[in-house]
C-alpha cells in the first residue's frame, strides 16, 4: 500500500532503506518517545524492521518527502500495530521535522487508510514528557481516555506514565479530508 497525502508520500520500507533509516531513528531524543525502539539503535535494528513483513490489515508506512529533483527523502515512520487486541496508531519523526505538521498531516492518512480497512477503533497514546505527541493525537481526532498507564520503553529500560487515547471511526473527526481514492494498494 501507498498513500500520497498533500505533502507527504507513506510506501512500505524497503530493504535498502535500513542506512537511511538509521541515519533518522537513531536519536537519542526521538528513541526515548517511542515504546518497542532499543537504544542505542543499531545498524541490525534498522535491516530487522525494513525487513519486516507486511499484515494487510496492519500496515506500516516510511514517511517521505516527495521531491521532483531528487529520490524521496525519508522523515519518519507511521503504522498500526496490535497493542492487546486493540489497533494502535503509533509514528516517529527525525528531529530535524518536528514542528511542520507533518505528524498530524501523515496520522490523518492513515486514519483514513484504517477507516476504508474496517477498523472501528484506534488506541494511541504519549509519555507524560512528550506532550508535543498528544497535541498532534488531539488534532486528528483522538480523545484522552482519561486513563493513564505504565508502559514499558525499551530505550529508557523501564515503565513511562503514558497517557492513553481513543478514536472511535465511527465518529465524524478531524481526520477526514483525504480521498480514499487517492490512496493505492497494490498487491
Amino acid at each position: 500500500m501507498f498513500i500520497r497525502s498533500e505533502r507527504l508520500f507513506l510506501r512500505p520500507a524497503w530493504p535498502e532503506d535500513w542506512e537511511e533509516m538509521l541515519a533518522r531513528i537513531a536519536d537519542e531524543a526521538v528513541v526515548m518517545n517511542l515504546a518497542r525502539v532499543p537504544w542505542p539503535y543499531s545498524a541490525e535494528d534498522a535491516r530487522n524492521f525494513v525487513a519486516q513483513p507486511q499484515d494487510r490489515s496492519l500496515p506500516h508506512f516510511v514517511i517521505t518527502l516527495p521531491t521532483s529533483v531528487e529520490p524521496a527523502r525519508m522523515i519518519g515512520g507511521i503504522g498500526l500495530s496490535d497493542a492487546e487486541g486493540e489497533v494502535e496508531l503509533g509514528y516517529w519523526l527525525a528531529r530535524d521535522f518536528w514542528g511542520r505538521g507533518y505528524a498530524t498531516e501523515a496520522s490523518r492518512a492513515v486514519i483514513s487508510l484504517a477507516r476504508t480497512l474496517g477498523h472501528r477503533q484506534l488506541v494511541s497514546g504519549h509519555f507524560v514528557d512528550n506532550p508535543a505527541s498528544g497535541r498532534v493525537l488531539r488534532k486528528v481526532g483522538f480523545q484522552p481516555t482519561g486513563r493513564m498507564r505504565r508502559r514499558y520503553c525499551l530505550a529508557r529500560r523501564s515503565e513511562v506514565s503514558s497517557i492513553e487515547h481513543r478514536l472511535d471511526l465511527g465518529e465524524p473527526c478531524n481526520c477526514d479530508g483525504y480521498d480514499t481514492a487517492a490512496m493505492m494498494q497494490v498487491a
